[in-house]
């Protein structure tokens, strides 16, 4: 019997420990913040008073993540600056993409040798999320099924990604296991940037930037690739529009 936006044959504890390790996505460009991001990078715009990567660094720590490995590239040294003044966990490994931006995929890659879980999470600074009734980083957790996963992507539907106008990213059968959108169709699930992965799919990548599709199209080709519907808010804040709009939200509950 299945379970609605949950994949089957998963532990029942819907308060599993996370993977004791984080990659945080914080070297993009920031392009669509613009113009807020021609002096700061993208991941240190502020949402509600505090900056989108201290809101992730902030979700992570609650979870129970102990290290994050965090990669910077534009402007990184104020991100590492920002960072050095955190007083709260958890600890940060930077991964450094000064001499070149490789993207989602390539960022992974180059970073690997730092991300000592296996699974581990990777979640992108310019996404907010709020946790629905359990913590949502360990029950993504409590879906690991290590012999049926490569891939769990934390999915909301359609009417519910605050912000986020696309046509949305994935089908999910009634296992959990996703199918990419097909060109010309709108699919029901978007991604929501937070995911646990296995260190299986950082094999066989091309040199250079490249996107976690790859690993993504790996994994669905595969049957490997799942995802679970997360039970709070999330907003995807890529504009400055968006960052009144989530504050808003967010302060009426």
């Amino acid at each position: 019997m299945s379970i609605a936006g949950k994949p089957l044959a998963v532990s029942a504890d819907v308060d599993a420990a996370p993977p004791r390790t984080a990659m945080v996505m914080a070297a993009g460009l920031g392009k669509r913040m613009r113009p807020l991001t021609a002096t700061r990078p993208k991941p240190l715009v502020e949402v509600g008073g505090k900056t989108l990567l201290d809101h992730c660094l902030d979700r992570l720590a609650e979870g129970g993540v102990e290290k994050a490995v965090v990669n910077v590239h534009y402007l990184a040294d104020a991100l590492e600056a920002h960072i050095r003044r955190r007083a709260v966990g958890p600890e940060i490994v930077i991964s450094d993409e000064r001499a070149q931006l490789l993207e989602t995929g390539g960022g992974l890659m180059h970073a690997q040798h730092l991300i000592d879980a296996d699974p581990f999470l990777c979640v992108n600074s310019d996404n907010l999320w709020v946790d629905g009734p359990v913590n949502t980083l360990r029950l993504l957790a409590s879906r690991w099924d290590d012999a049926m996963m490569d891939a769990l992507l934390l999915l909301v539907p359609q009417a519910q990604a605050h912000n986020h106008n696309g046509a949305g990213d994935f089908y999910m059968d009634g296992l959990g296991r996703l199918s990419r959108r097909q060109p010309g169709k709108v699919a029901p699930f978007v991604y929501t940037g937070i995911q646990m992965l296995s260190k299986r799919v950082l094999k066989d990548a091309p040199e250079g930037p490249f996107s976690t599709n790859l690993f993504w199209d790996r994994a669905i080709a595969e049957r490997r690739c799942f995802g679970l519907v997360h039970q709070g808010l999330w907003f995807d804040v890529g504009t400055p529009a968006a960052i009144p709009v989530t504050e808003a939200v967010i302060a009426h509950g």
